[in-house]
């Protein structure tokens, strides 16, 4: 009676601490909105990075495949969004038309004069499952011809990949215009709900009208972004606990062992790549959307080294730590932003070490300390989710006395 009693109180406290998360989610925009739009932007930007994160650990958490070029599957999903939802395409036609006219003129003849000059106009939603299918192509693209490299000889290679995919957008502007290079594209259309804008109509200032209520496109965004990340979370945890995410971990923990079992190394390492791949595509596409515009830049090697450490931070494989690692590492650069400068100016009353540099030092800082003390991450994955308890296991398997 007491062990029933101690699980059904165990029970509705877990139950209790849930509702308290959802609530306390569903009023978090409304309590940041009374500092600005400033922290709820920080915070629809670490949801993004939670959707990236949640996608390589699939490759890096359950499958053990090290990715180091994971953000070019984020740049093919927002520049897919930037060629069909802005004026780009009528940029490419354009040069088309220039280059090679009987091409152009046939293109022109099939789509209209109208993209021509306006350009291509989709709805996000239909450019989203093509994003999600182009960066699951191009992440198949990747394991192909890595199915053999493990390490650092994998690393290498992802890396490669990802740098190709960022100079490839900074030089894919002549002679035919796909990307308008290093000058990026501008002007995308924001994402539409039931044909309402979520950036907010013209002179609205980037509310949203209800009638006689009001809501700031960011407070809009972070409730689409967090019904994004749910549903992300479901499918990975579905994931984890099926038979290929079996595989995955039988996989990741010895591939020579697996590979005598049965299972299909070369399959199960392709279907993580382009499982994760599609995430990366889909975040990118929701970033594009959300920004507006989009440069080569953004989708620097920096930002692959930041997405793992938010792997590797919160906990690689376990779903809630690498969620907590993401919005962690997401948002202290944007806190200490704001908070060094006034921090100096209040114990030394003048700025002694510039902001950027002592704000990148406190970072850095930050995460050594961290993988110091918690080697393993901040959350790290329970030992039942990836193997029997050896305890257990030796408890089990021993002679009675």
């Amino acid at each position: 009676m007491a062990l029933q009693f101690f699980t059904a109180d165990s029970g509705r406290k877990t139950i209790l601490g849930r509702v308290a998360m959802v609530l306390g989610l569903l009023i978090l925009p409304y309590i940041g909105m009374q500092f600005g739009n400033s922290p709820m932007r920080i915070i629809d930007m670490a949801l993004l990075y939670v959707m990236l994160a949640l996608g390589l650990n699939i490759v890096v958490g359950f499958a053990g495949l090290l990715d180091l070029g994971y953000v070019a599957f984020y740049a093919l999903g927002a520049y897919m969004v930037g060629l069909l939802a802005s004026p780009q395409f009528a940029l490419l036609l354009q040069s088309t038309v220039n280059e090679y006219p009987a091409l152009g003129a046939a293109l022109v003849s099939l789509m209209g004069k109208g993209i021509l000059e306006t350009g291509i106009h989709l709805s996000v939603w239909v450019i989203v499952p093509l994003a999600a299918a182009l960066a699951g192509l191009a992440g198949a693209i990747l394991g192909a011809p890595t199915l053999k490299l493990r390490g650092d000889y994998l690393a290498i290679v992802t890396l490669g990949f990802g740098e190709i995919i960022r100079i490839l957008m900074n030089n894919l502007d002549g002679p035919v215009n796909f990307t308008n290079g290093a000058q990026g594209i501008n002007m995308i259309d924001p994402i539409r709900i039931f044909g309402v804008s979520l950036s907010g109509e013209a002179g609205s200032k980037a509310n949203l009208m209800f009638g006689s209520y009001s809501m700031p496109s960011v407070n809009a965004y972070y409730f689409l972004f967090l019904f994004l990340c749910v549903a992300v979370v479901f499918v990975t945890s579905r994931l984890q606990h099926s038979r290929l995410g079996r595989a995955w971990v039988a996989i990741r923990e010895d591939e020579i062992a697996a590979k005598a079992m049965g299972i299909n190394t070369r399959n199960v390492k392709l279907l993580a790549f382009s499982m994760g791949a599609s995430f990366g595509g889909v975040a990118g596409a929701m970033y594009a959307s959300f920004i507006g515009s989009i440069t080569p830049e953004a989708f620097s090697f920096n930002e692959s080294i930041l997405i793992l450490a938010m792997v590797v931070l919160g906990g690689i494989g376990h779903i809630r730590g690498v969620v907590v690692g993401a919005v962690l590492l997401a948002a202290l650069p944007e806190i200490l932003r704001f908070a060094v400068e006034p921090a100096q100016k209040a114990i030394f009353g003048h700025v002694v070490i510039d902001t950027a540099i002592l704000r990148q030092l406190l970072y850095g800082l930050a995460l050594v300390l961290t993988m110091l003390y918690r080697p393993a991450g901040l959350w790290p994955s329970p030992q039942h989710e990836d193997r029997p308890d050896a305890a257990e296991t030796n408890k089990t398997d021993a002679f009675p006395a």
